[in-house]
């Protein structure tokens, strides 16, 4: 498929819409029912990319290019609003969605003050465990622990955008794509996640520049002919955003690997333990 770049000295021909039509292709996007949209703003919130925004009151999608179509918002709605669809849309444009961030950064609108204010008022209604404030009892301690226990952390560094997939400790490895706070959740992380596995730790909730984390998964895959991937994540909407982004970067490989996905509650409970 040729690029708008190739075309350059003919553009003068061709009008803004006839220009946009060349670089539309068949993908994923969001879609939003605005019979079932409240307008609360959950999803603008949640979407990392600020491909959303509330305007006349219901959420809607800006513009094609800022919509990486991976759905993180997706759960985040009360109301069951959002869903993804395959239609033709403007390719995703991860510099322009830079610029946006940037843009949004300096100043602010009034209407994103506005759903941010809304968001707030009612964070206890929609219910929504990623940001909604929580204290737990005092767990009981089963049996008193003796002595350091040792990490199975085998590398450095973790985090998702610092990895490197050509590094030795990937090569033919199982690897554990974690989200940030399941570390913090589960009390035998070390022990029955980490041990004997290389690791990738994101936030697909807070994180940018998700392209990059499906490339380096699809590298991972191909490249560093990784044995296993194994997808941690917590039970709150936002996070199945991870699932995603390895499933997307599972696709695009050219290898097939076994793929398995825990679901950990917030109390550090294991809800749930499949293979795709």
């Amino acid at each position: 498929m040729f690029e708008i770049k190739d075309i350059k000295p003919f553009l003068f021909d061709l009008t803004m819409t006839e220009v946009e039509q060349l670089k539309k292709t068949n993908r994923k996007i969001i879609k939003i029912d605005e019979d079932l949209c409240t307008g609360c703003g959950n999803c603008v919130v949640a979407c990392a990319e600020a491909a959303l925004e509330v305007i006349d009151g219901k959420a809607r999608v800006v513009n094609d290019i800022f919509c990486d179509g991976l759905g993180a918002c997706i759960g985040e709605c009360p109301e069951g609003a959002l869903e993804i669809i395959e239609r033709e849309a403007l390719e995703f444009d991860e510099e322009e969605v830079e610029k946006r961030l940037e843009s949004l950064n300096h100043k602010e609108s009034i209407e994103t003050e506005q759903v941010r204010q809304i968001v707030a008022d009612h964070a206890q209604q929609c219910g929504c465990p990623s940001a909604q404030t929580m204290v737990f009892d005092e767990p009981e301690v089963q049996t008193e622990l003796v002595g350091k226990i040792p990490s199975a952390l085998r590398q450095w560094p973790v985090q998702m955008h610092l990895i490197n997939p050509g590094a030795p400790y990937y090569q033919g490895a199982d690897v554990l794509l974690s989200a940030d706070c399941v570390g913090f959740s589960y009390g035998d992380f070390h022990r029955d996640f980490l041990k004997q596995k290389s690791i990738a730790i994101a936030c697909p909730k807070l994180d940018q520049g998700k392209e990059i984390y499906i490339e380096k998964i699809k590298s991972l895959i191909d490249d560093a002919k990784i044995n296993t991937l194994t997808v941690a994540i917590m039970d709150v909407p936002c996070c199945s955003g991870l699932l995603g982004l390895a499933q997307e970067g599972a696709k695009r490989a050219n290898r097939k690997v076994p793929i398995k996905y825990i679901v950990v509650g917030i109390q550090g409970n294991i809800l749930k333990e499949e293979w795709l």
